[in-house]
């Protein structure tokens, strides 16, 4: 079965984050939270939140720095193949991915030392790949 193609209108957004892991008991930190993107998991084995880089206290657990692009668009639940049409070039050209998923649309964070290639490959396979917005 073939994965339907999508040609997509991504976003680089502002900044730059960092995946942090701490114990699944933890308490919510109030450097956790961010106007301008924060995503926060619990599971019963550990709390992982992203956010901005420069929140981030020294002694976590961090892996980054990474940067993020969102599809620019809203996007329906039963959409087949979103992330599959950006992962499929972008792993093919060895770059590291971490996609999340939002209610209305979908992130792909990339390494930061990786987003100018990413942002070829993504055009490449026919994706529009716009700059952060002023």
């Amino acid at each position: 079965m073939q994965t339907p193609a999508h040609r997509l209108t991504l976003r680089v957004v502002e900044g730059v984050y960092s995946f942090c892991r701490l114990d699944a008991a933890a308490p919510l930190p109030p450097w956790a939270h961010d106007a301008t993107l924060s995503i926060v998991l619990r599971s019963k084995g550990e709390l992982s939140i992203v956010c901005p880089a420069r929140n981030v206290p020294p002694a976590v657990k961090v892996e980054g720095p990474w940067k993020a692009l969102v599809i620019d668009a809203v996007l329906d639940f039963n959409q087949v193949g979103i992330i599959a049409s950006l992962a499929g070039p972008l792993a093919a050209a060895g770059i590291s991915i971490a996609p999340v998923a939002s209610f209305d649309t979908d992130y792909v964070f990339v390494r930061e030392e990786s987003l100018d290639k990413a942002i070829g490959v993504l055009t490449s396979a026919g994706h529009n790949v716009l700059p952060i917005r002023a």
